[in-house]
């Protein structure tokens, strides 16, 4: 090896030899730096749950389901910033209630009939009351004759002796509708004597050749003809004079009486000082309507047990499968559920809510997990004195006249259940400026609450939004005759002559989409058609614990007159 090459390579390794120790000691200053750092740092454990804590929307991790490697799910207290207002609907300013006749709609001078009169009795609570009232007036115009006043259901379980008078302003009711229908408040004397009708009772949804074909011979034979239990019994579409005369009545011509409205103001107003916006949550969870529905809350031997005792009242009942009503979204949901969903949808445990209730199956144990959600709990009863609500205490129809204007006068009206006062709360608000109104979609909710517990809040609330899409009130969210006509009034509901250009595109978003699509809706249709999903209805206002819709037994495949005149008890309960 040549010389130079050997001095080179000695001149390298003592400059490395002297180099050594150095880069020995600067290592081992770094071990040591990483050590004090590992022993004083937080763990990345504290750090990922730091970071979850100072969210919002996020998902706490137990220490213990760490470890296993499982997610515990908690819901936050607030409601998270969403791009939506939670008080209002997003283009309902391009709509509003349209209900005055067209131009083809005779005087009633011109169709009105002499010796031509037509009585109905009504049946249920207030609302299924309210319907029957509505349609009665139709029902006269088909047949051109005078209506006289509505007899209202004082025999049924509710057992209120309240007349029309006492709930309805009826010399409004006249004269508003004095233009459509004649109306007397009672029916004229013959020979001196107290005119006896005619009964009888109509199909349910008769249309208006059904009411020609069956009604108007007996009419034309006894001048004077009383409809029994009146209730539904006009067909769900009608021609559109008909149509905006049924809006008419239910919207405008129907309006409580003075010391009733004075009252619900009252309640109104008190909620109003305690917060700006409010909830009205109408909440169904009576033992009765829980065991006729044949649905079960994992309440085990004892829910089974005091559920089976009420539902051995009916005869005719049987539940094969007490799951199945709730997989297929036929069941309310539970105080609890109804409270996830909400915060869900962005509402904060700051919002103050006013629960239209009855008697809650499991009592103040059922609500708590409710009220831990929203401790803002309010009810008639907590915000009004005993000596103010008195008047009102015997009267069953009263009292829900009085949940029926608060819940209509709230920002945001929720309802856990599909019933009477649900649905026509719902047309209600949609004819008055599109209010919103959050009605679960209950089949889609059901499943997604049973598998809470392996997703993160975060997946949680996310598809719920995604799924209350189509269920939240917004405008053109159900599609012209979809449901019944009191909860999608159609008919009634114009839209604004602005070009559409300057609409905001599509509703609030509540999940990935925007749009309501054509799965959405057959989704809504699926469960608020009349006859299908619906669950059991009690007239949701009238708040003791007895009587379901008799509406349930179509449902359920029974035919209801039968089932009646085998059980005369049966038809009592059944007729809210």
């Amino acid at each position: 090896m040549p010389f130079h090459f050997q001095r080179r390579r000695l001149h390298y390794y003592h400059r490395f030899r002297f180099l050594l120790p150095l880069i020995s000691a600067i290592s081992g200053a770094l071990l040591i730096l990483f050590a004090l750092l590992l022993v004083l740092a937080p763990s990345p454990l504290d750090v990922n749950n730091q970071l979850r804590h100072s969210s919002k929307f996020n998902v706490a991790m137990d220490d213990d389901a760490v470890a296993a490697g499982l997610t515990v799910f908690r819901v936050p207290s607030g409601g998270g910033r969403l791009d939506r207002d939670l008080w209002s609907s997003r283009n309902s300013k391009f709509y509003y209630g349209c209900s005055n006749a067209t131009k083809k709609f005779p005087d009633v001078d011109e169709i009105t009939r002499p010796n031509r009169y037509l009585a109905i009795a009504t049946s249920g609570g207030l609302n299924q009351q309210r319907t029957g009232i509505t349609d009665a007036v139709v029902a006269a115009r088909i047949l051109n004759a005078s209506l006289v006043v509505p007899k209202l259901d004082q025999k049924s379980f509710w057992k209120d002796a309240s007349n029309f008078s006492e709930i309805f302003d009826v010399d409004w009711f006249m004269s508003f509708l004095s233009k459509d229908v004649k109306i007397i408040k009672q029916l004229p004397r013959k020979g001196g004597k107290m005119w006896t009708p005619s009964t009888m009772r109509v199909p349910r949804k008769c249309s208006e050749r059904c009411y020609q074909n069956r009604v108007l011979p007996v009419l034309l034979k006894r001048h004077a003809v009383q409809l029994n239990k009146f209730d539904y019994r006009l067909a769900n579409r009608l021609n559109t004079d008909l149509q905006k005369l049924r809006c008419r009545v239910n919207y405008h011509a129907l309006k409580f009486t003075d010391p009733i409205q004075k009252m619900a103001k009252k309640l109104v107003h008190r909620m109003r000082m305690r917060s700006k916006h409010y909830i009205a949550l109408h909440l169904r969870y009576e033992p009765d309507m829980l065991a006729f529905s044949g649905c079960y809350y994992g309440g085990g031997d004892k829910e089974r047990k005091e559920l089976g005792a009420i539902r051995k009242r009916w005869k005719t009942l049987h539940i094969s499968n007490p799951d199945k009503p709730r997989r297929h979204g036929r069941c309310p949901l539970t105080p609890e559920e109804v409270g996830l969903m909400l915060r869900a949808l962005g509402y904060g445990s700051d919002v103050h809510i006013y629960v239209a209730s009855g008697e809650v199956y499991g009592g103040e144990e059922t609500l708590a997990p409710l009220k831990a959600l929203f401790p803002n709990f309010y009810s008639k009863e907590t915000i009004a004195t005993k000596e103010e609500l008195e008047p009102f205490y015997s009267f069953s129809s009263r009292m829900a006249a009085l949940d029926f204007i608060v819940c209509d006068e709230s920002d945001v009206f929720v309802t856990n259940n599909n019933g009477n006062m649900a649905k026509i709360l719902a047309g209600r608000r949609r004819y008055f400026g599109h209010k919103p109104t959050i009605r679960p979609n209950a089949k889609k909710l059901y499943h997604l609450f049973l598998s809470k517990e392996n997703m993160t809040w975060g997946a949680f609330a996310s598809n719920v939004r995604t799924y209350q899409r189509g269920f939240m009130g917004e405008p053109n969210e159900v599609r012209p005759g979809r449901g019944g006509f009191h909860e999608n009034p159609y008919t009634c509901i114009c839209e604004d002559s602005q070009p559409k250009a300057k609409r905001d595109v599509g509703p609030r978003k509540y999940g990935k989409s925007n749009n309501i699509t054509r799965k959405d809706e057959v989704e809504f249709h699926a469960q608020n058609m009349e006859g299908d999903s619906e669950w059991p209805d009690t007239d949701e206002d009238e708040y003791e614990s007895g009587p379901l819709d008799n509406d349930l037994l179509n449902r359920t495949g029974v035919d209801y007159d039968a089932v009646n005149s085998e059980e005369p008890e049966l038809e009592e309960m059944l007729s809210d």
